[in-house]
């Protein structure tokens, strides 16, 4: 395992731009970016990806982008995705790829705090969702489309991007210049984030920051040289960022996008990759895939393959415990592996990873242990945005089921007097931009982040993360959601009193909605509803009617990981003494998961 000095040796002095320059030369006709498996997927070499960003970087500095300008790309999974994030780095701007599920008014939002100078959008849908907001951009000098007949033809500020992209000669010296001028502590790229109030913040990376968690992740888990990788998380999110981006340019990878999460499973089939980072839910559904192929086995393959499960699996409890392997476990295990587990790997096309992680949230023991048992052993690692991506990671040599391993080299974790985790080392990121474009260090003076979660690091320092300290929702398939956002949208109906938002760890936003004692008979009387106890009213036809309503309302004004799929309206009240609220009249989110257990199931069943 590489020590904190090597690896620190191993970064120092190295930049994304740099690392695409060599990428270009010592590797030119090495495959860099495949979009889809379509037998007219077309591939770019990396020479010819270098090429297109080049022609593009040209373009912009045509719009007058420079230096510490911020370029928002609303894009779909796509080379041109890419190539206008990399494009905008070797101007030095500040490139941030938006979620195709926020709201037009969380559109606004973001833009709006970013000060953005330039806007790649995709096409019609992207320019029919961020036209209304445009005027309320005071630094925006143009939008680029990628499919300009979508753009209006009376508006000035709109280009589309073949004409930018050809819109200057090429000039190798110009280019090679903005090349070098790249510093490894330069801003390399804005991702933002939920708080705990909802508000989004937009956490600052450096080249530094994203360099040295590849090459960690690289050194703490090898794979082979130009290994094959799969993009289908949103570039939007910081896991997709480093590992369908940023890591490819280290190691010169090569990845294939993966444009619709519904083709997960045949890209995965045709690009047999090296590595691969999912959330649970994904683990979740490549572990059914696996249980419907053991269905089909004859009497006696099944019974081969289920011994050859055992012995595997016995062996992943006992290093996960730390405990020595016996040499009569040991000894077969790669006859039996390449024999009868690998060709079982190959159904969901991972018969040659080296490196599998889940992250965002916590993935089940079930899923883990039967995962390791057919050889694919999946490694929780745990961080961040902030410390872009991993600040812990388990590896085949230290890992325990339910922990987060230990901390990358160079990172340290310890906890606060609270039991709050905290981070420190090269991969915690920059600072938070503010809206006239400074950054803010989120770290004390001793360069500690606080994480928000809650958790313990054991005699060998390896983490596990007991709760969170901040309310974040994290659902199983790694979409943050802020409550309090979604809370406030569903109280603004005069029936609600309480409204709490429920989804940790789950597939789905769900709500609780309480009615007012007050304001609900007031409001029914107001409806034409005979007088009735708020039990009645909890029941009522025109209520429940009502309620569905204001739901569909804030659902509109709501990302799609944000909105409501199922809701129920309780009687109420709440108070302190019926256990729901504290003396202060928050929401004891875990006394009402507690006391309300059997209805938020049925709201998933």
């Amino acid at each position: 395992m590489a020590t904190a000095e090597q690896l620190h040796k191993s970064v120092e002095g190295l930049t994304i731009t740099g690392l695409l320059r060599r990428n270009a030369q010592c590797f030119a006709d090495r495959p860099a970016l495949t979009t889809g498996i379509d037998p007219g997927a077309v591939t770019l070499t990396w020479s010819q990806l270098r090429a297109e960003v080049a022609a593009l970087t040209r373009g912009f500095t045509t719009l007058g982008l420079e230096r510490g300008h911020r370029v928002l790309i609303a894009m779909s999974k796509r080379a041109e995705h890419w190539i206008a994030d990399l494009a905008a780095i070797h101007v030095g701007a500040l490139p941030c790829s938006i979620y195709d599920t926020l709201s037009t008014e969380q559109i606004g939002a973001v833009a709006r705090h970013s000060g953005a100078t330039v806007l790649v959008l995709e096409g019609e849908e992207q320019v029919r969702r961020w036209k209304p907001v445009l005027d309320g951009l005071p630094d925006l000098r143009a939008v680029v489309v990628l499919d300009r007949a979508a753009a209006p033809a009376d508006d000035p500020r709109f280009v589309g991007y073949a004409a930018l992209r050809g819109a200057v000669p090429p000039d190798d010296g110009a280019f090679e210049a903005l090349t070098d001028a790249a510093t490894a502590d330069q801003p390399l790229a804005l991702v933002y984030t939920s708080g705990t109030t909802g508000d989004p913040k937009g956490v600052v990376l450096s080249h530094r920051n994203v360099i040295h968690q590849s090459l960690m992740q690289d050194q703490l888990a090898p794979v082979p040289e130009h290994p094959r990788s799969v993009a289908y998380l949103p570039l939007a999110h910081v896991a997709e960022r480093v590992l369908g981006m940023y890591m490819p340019i280290c190691n010169a990878g090569h990845v294939t996008i993966c444009p619709h999460p519904d083709q997960l499973l045949p890209t995965l089939l045709v690009v047999r990759p090296h590595s691969f980072f999912g959330v649970p839910r994904v683990w979740e559904k490549l572990a059914v895939r696996l249980r419907a192929k053991l269905a089909v086995f004859t009497q006696e393959q099944a019974e081969a393959i289920a011994q050859a499960r055992q012995t595997v699996l016995e062996v992943f409890r006992l290093r996960s415990e730390g405990k020595q392997l016996p040499a009569d476990l040991t000894e077969p295990l790669e006859q039996l592996d390449a024999q009868l587990l690998q060709p079982l790997r190959a159904a969901i096309g991972f018969d040659d990873c080296r490196r599998a992680f889940s992250g965002a949230a916590p993935v089940s023991t079930t899923v883990l242990e039967f995962l390791a048992s057919v050889g694919l052993p999946v490694y929780e690692v745990w961080g961040m945005s902030e410390t872009t991506g991993a600040a812990t990671v388990s590896t085949p040599e230290v890992f325990a089921i339910g922990s987060v391993g230990l901390p990358g080299p160079g990172m340290e974790v310890k906890e606060a007097q609270d039991g709050e985790l905290l981070v420190r080392g090269p991969a915690v990121f920059t600072g938070y931009l503010r809206p006239d474009g400074r950054v803010d260090p989120a770290t004390d003076a001793e360069g500690w982040l606080s994480t928000g979660d809650v958790g313990m690091v054991d005699c060998r320092g390896v983490v596990t993360v007991t709760d969170r300290k901040r309310e974040i929702i994290i659902t199983d398939a790694g979409k943050y959601v802020a409550p309090a956002g979604v809370e406030s949208r569903l109280r603004a109906h005069p029936l609600v009193a309480h409204a709490v938002a429920i989804g940790d760890r789950r597939r789905y936003i769900t709500a609780l909605m309480v009615l007012d004692e007050e304001t609900a008979p007031l409001w029914a009387e107001a409806n034409g509803i005979a007088a009735c106890s708020l039990e009645e009213l909890s029941r009522h036809p025109v209520v429940l009617a009502a309620v569905d309503e204001a739901v569909a309302e804030a659902n509109t004004a709501l990302s799609r990981s944000e909105r409501v799929r199922q809701h129920c309206v309780l009687p109420g009240p709440w108070t302190v003494e019926t256990g729901e609220l504290t003396p202060t009249l928050s929401l004891r989110r875990r006394a009402i998961d507690e006391l309300h257990a059997a209805t938020i199931e049925s709201m998933y069943t």
